[in-house]
C-alpha cells in the first residue's frame, strides 16, 4: 500500500476547510494552520448590543446551482429575500426622492447592470483598459429622456454598485466587468447568520484534521522535485511565526489574495514570475460594515408624506453623493444601509446595516482604528460619521430616546493583516489579462506536480463564483480532487458546479 499522504493547508476559512473535508474523507492525512485564534476566516460573527451579526459574507450569491445554499437548508439556516422591500433615495440635498422617480431610477441602475454585463461579454477584447463601468453608466444616461436632475440621481445612484465590488465605480473595469457575474437566481441575506453553515464546512475538519491556531506562515519553502511525481514524501516545508516547521507531501494555500500580494517573498524558490504577476495584478476591495443598532426600529412606520410612504417593510436606504454631510472633499462619499429590523421573526432586530467601500470605507476605519470598541471615541466617532443619514429616515426625532443608537460595530478589514488588509477580489480599470490572470492562479502556473503547491480561494474560483463564499468552497473542493487524483485516492463528489467550471491545475482552457 503506498503511504498514506500528508497534506498541508494554510488557512482554516471556507476555503480550507472544505478542501480538508474531501481530502479527509478520502483517505487522506490533513494538518491545517490557521493564523488566527479560531477558524472560518472571513466568515465569523460577532455581537452588536444582544444581536449575533456576521462580520464577514452576510448573503448567499445566486440561490441556483448553489452548495452554500444547499448547505443552509440543510442546517436549517434562516435566510431573507429582500427583493420587494421598501426602498428610500435620499438626493444630495438630503431630500427623500418621490416614489416614481426613486423607481425610475432604481430601474435604470439594474438594466444597466445587465446591459453592462453583455457588453463587457460580447466586446470585451476591444474595451479599451482604461474604460471603467461608470463611463458605460454615463453613455447609456445621455441615451435616456430623462430630465437632468433625473439623470444625475441615476449616476449618483450609480456609483453604490461600488459597494458590491468593495471600491468605486470609476475604477472598475468595464473589460472585465463580465467577471463580476454571480451564481443565477435570487440573492439571500443570512438572517440566522453564516454561524451554522461554517459548522457544517468545518465538521469534519475539526473532528479529523490536526487543526494548529495561532500559526502565522513566514516561509514555505518547496524546491522543484526530480521528477514530477506528486507521490513524494515530505518535499515542503512550512515555517511559522511560532519558530515550529511543519514537512507536508502537498500544501494548499488558501491565504486571501491581499496576503499573497505582500507575503510573495515567504516562497523558496520564487514564485514564477507570470504567478507574481497575476498575484500583484488582481485588485483587491475595501468592503465594510458598520451595524448600528437602536432601541426600536424608529423607521419602520406607517406615516405619510407628499413625497415617500415608508412601511414597515422599508429595507433599503440610499444616500446619494451627500452635501449635508461632513467628510473629505475628495472622497466619495455615498452611503447606504439594508434594515435588519426587516428580516423574518425571531431574527429581527432594530438594526441599521451600513455598508461602506473604497476610500469612504477608508476614511471611517481609519478615524475609528485606534479607539477600543467599547471606548465614547468609537462610538462618538461612528455616530458622528452615520448621523446625518440615519437622521433623516422617517420616524426620526432628536428627542426621541428610541433614535439614539445603543450600539455600534464596524467591521475592520483594511486593518486585519491575515485578511491581507481588505475583502476580497476585484477588477479594475488598467487590467489586460484579468481573466487569464484568474486561470493563472487557480492552476498556479503549474507548480502543483513540481512543487507541492497549490492555491484555493475565493479569487482562484469559477468565474461565475469570484468574490464569494461559494467560490471559495468550489475552489477548496477542486484543489482536494485534484490532490487526491495525484495520489491515486477516492474522490468525494462536488456540491453543484459542473466539471467544466473547475479545470485541473495546468488545465487553464
Amino acid at each position: 500500500m503506498a503511504p498514506i499522504p500528508h497534506i498541508g493547508i494554510i488557512g482554516a476559512g471556507i476555503s480550507g476547510l472544505r478542501c480538508a473535508d474531501i481530502l479527509i474523507q478520502s483517505g487522506a492525512r490533513v494538518t491545517i494552520l490557521e493564523a488566527r485564534d479560531r477558524i472560518g476566516g472571513r466568515v465569523h460573527q460577532s455581537t452588536v448590543g444582544d444581536h449575533v451579526v456576521d462580520l464577514g459574507p452576510n448573503w448567499i450569491h445566486g440561490a441556483g446551482e448553489n452548495p452554500i445554499m444547499t448547505i443552509a437548508e440543510e442546517t436549517k439556516t434562516v435566510m431573507y429575500d429582500p427583493e420587494g422591500g421598501g426602498h428610500i433615495s435620499y438626493s444630495r440635498d438630503g431630500h427623500p426622492i418621490n416614489d416614481e422617480v426613486s423607481a425610475k431610477v432604481q430601474d435604470f441602475v439594474w438594466t444597466t447592470i445587465g446591459e453592462a454585463f453583455k457588453y463587457s461579454n460580447h466586446h470585451g477584447k476591444s474595451i479599451p483598459v482604461e474604460r471603467s463601468l461608470f463611463d458605460f453608466f454615463c453613455d447609456r444616461v445621455q441615451e435616456t429622456n430623462f430630465s437632468d436632475e433625473e439623470k444625475q440621481h441615476c449616476l449618483d445612484a450609480c456609483r453604490l454598485w461600488g459597494a458590491y465590488v468593495g471600491d468605486q465605480v470609476d475604477k472598475q473595469s468595464l473589460r472585465f466587468f463580465r467577471l463580476e457575474e454571480c451564481v443565477d437566481g435570487s440573492n439571500f441575506v443570512v438572517a440566522s447568520t453564516y454561524k451554522r453553515i461554517l459548522e457544517h464546512v468545518a465538521k469534519i475538519a475539526v473532528a479529523k484534521a490536526d487543526i494548529r491556531l495561532n500559526e502565522p506562515v513566514k516561509s514555505i519553502n518547496a524546491p522543484p522535485r526530480n521528477n514530477q511525481s506528486p507521490i513524494q514524501q515530505h518535499t515542503v516545508t512550512v515555517t511559522t511565526a511560532t519558530g515550529t516547521s511543519y514537512d507536508f507531501d502537498e500544501v494548499v494555500i488558501t491565504c486571501p489574495l491581499g496576503w499573497l500580494k505582500q507575503n510573495t517573498s515567504a516562497f523558496t524558490p520564487a514564485l514564477p514570475p507570470r504567478l507574481e504577476q497575476a498575484i500583484n495584478n488582481i485588485s483587491y476591495g475595501r468592503l465594510e460594515k458598520v451595524y448600528v443598532t437602536f432601541p426600536r426600529a424608529f423607521w419602520h412606520t406607517n406615516n405619510t408624506s407628499t413625497l415617500i410612504t415608508a412601511t414597515p417593510n422599508t429595507v433599503f436606504a440610499q444616500f446619494l453623493k451627500p452635501s449635508y454631510a461632513t467628510h473629505p472633499a475628495h472622497i466619495e462619499w455615498n452611503q447606504e444601509f439594508i434594515s435588519l429590523a426587516s428580516l423574518p421573526e425571531p431574527h429581527a432586530h432594530p438594526t441599521l446595516l451600513f455598508y461602506t467601500y473604497g476610500e469612504s470605507g477608508a476614511e471611517i476605519i481609519n478615524r475609528i482604528s485606534q479607539h477600543a470598541p467599547s471606548s465614547p471615541e468609537y462610538r462618538e466617532s461612528l455616530i458622528e460619521t452615520l448621523h446625518p443619514f440615519y437622521s433623516r429616515l422617517p420616524g426620526y426625532s432628536a428627542e426621541n430616546p428610541d433614535c439614539v443608537p445603543v450600539a455600534l460595530l464596524a467591521t475592520q478589514w483594511q486593518k486585519d493583516e491575515f485578511a491581507g488588509n481588505g475583502s476580497y477580489c476585484n477588477f479594475q480599470v488598467g487590467l489586460e489579462e484579468a481573466d487569464k490572470d484568474i486561470e493563472v492562479l487557480r492552476s498556479g502556473d503549474g507548480i502543483g506536480p513540481v512543487r507541492g503547491l497549490w492555491f484555493a480561494g475565493e479569487h482562484t474560483a469559477p468565474f461565475v463564483a469570484l468574490g464569494t463564499t461559494t467560490g471559495a468552497f468550489w475552489s477548496g473542493e477542486r484543489v482536494a480532487e485534484v490532490i487526491c487524483r495525484g495520489f491515486g485516492m477516492g474522490e468525494v463528489g462536488r456540491m453543484g458546479v459542473k466539471d467544466d467550471s473547475l479545470p485541473s491545475a495546468g488545465d487553464v482552457s
